[in-house]
């Protein structure tokens, strides 16, 4: 099985377990080679309430090569979308991606800037 094939598997099994609610949406964070992507997403309505990513227009001129620091500042992005919608908790799904690196650092910068997880 390839890579993709059992991150796919991994990402079945975790939302087999997880749902986003209108209280508890759910935050899912999806990352390329280059750009890294989160949108909160209420389940029971199947509407997405907020949306942000490395090429959104307020990070647009502060990519710098690093991609850690990207995902940080996508982390607060998406708390900053997330409070204009009234939405102060959420369920965090890591995609079938490992908890570390970029994606770990997307949630912590979201903790950081008020989320609750």
């Amino acid at each position: 099985m390839s890579n993709t094939e059992l991150r796919l598997k991994r990402k079945s099994r975790i939302r087999r377990k997880l749902s986003g609610t209108s209280e508890r949406p759910r935050l899912t964070v999806y990352k390329s080679l280059k750009h890294i992507y989160a949108q909160v997403v209420d389940d029971a309505s199947g509407k997405t309430l907020a949306f942000a990513s490395s090429l959104s227009k307020e990070l647009k001129g502060q990519n710098e090569g690093d991609k850690k620091a990207d995902a940080k500042r996508v982390g607060k992005l998406i708390a900053a979308r997330c409070k204009a919608v009234k939405v102060e908790a959420v369920v965090f799904d890591r995609n079938g991606f490992p908890f570390h690196g970029r994606i770990a650092a997307v949630a912590t910068a979201a903790r950081e800037a008020g989320l609750k997880f």
